[in-house]
Parts: structure tokens; C-alpha cells; sequence
């Protein structure tokens, strides 16, 4: 699976923050193949450590988990709850 579709994107304060782009992009650009999003971003994932180390991957999942928490923030506001219950909600099993 190629990731060069993604190469486009160049205008991003930061690395970390370009390749978390570029995973959470491939998940849900392909409305019709949930499967292959997945596999686009296990192989920008699997890019980033082979080329830049464990490292720029941990760097690259603080990111996400940064953006997660924003975007979990700003729909707990609007639903009148903290955003750590809305994790609670999401993450539980």
C-alpha cells in the first residue's frame, strides 16, 4: 500500500503532525473500503518507524492523542459533558 497519495500535505508546524494527518486521512477518505484505509495507515505507521525510529512514532502518538483529546473536548462541550467522560464512554469496553 502506498502512502504517496498523502504527500501532498506540506504545509503542517510539524512532522508528528503531518504523519498523524496522514494516518487518521487514510481511515476515513475511503468511505467504501474501511479495510484498505486501515491498511494505508499501518503502512505510513510502519514508514515512520523504519525510516525515523521509535521515537518520531511516539511522537507521532502523542499527536494523535493530542488531537483526540480536542476533538473530544469540543463534542463533550457541545453535549454539556467534561471530556473525560466522553473518554470513559468511548473507551470502555
Amino acid at each position: 500500500m502506498s502512502t504517496g497519495e498523502f504527500d501532498h500535505v506540506t504545509e503542517f508546524p510539524s512532522p508528528f503532525k503531518l504523519h498523524a494527518y496522514q494516518a487518521v486521512s487514510a481511515v476515513v477518505s475511503d468511505d467504501h473500503n474501511f479495510d484498505r484505509g486501515v491498511q494505508t495507515a499501518r503502512a505510513i505507521v510502519h514508514t515512520v518507524l523504519s525510516e525515523h525510529g521509535p521515537d518520531r512514532l511516539a511522537e507521532v502518538t502523542v499527536e494523535l492523542s493530542l488531537q483526540l483529546a480536542e476533538a473530544l473536548e469540543r463534542i463533550a462541550a457541545d453535549q454539556g459533558l467534561t471530556a473525560s467522560d466522553l473518554a470513559d464512554v468511548w473507551f470502555t469496553p
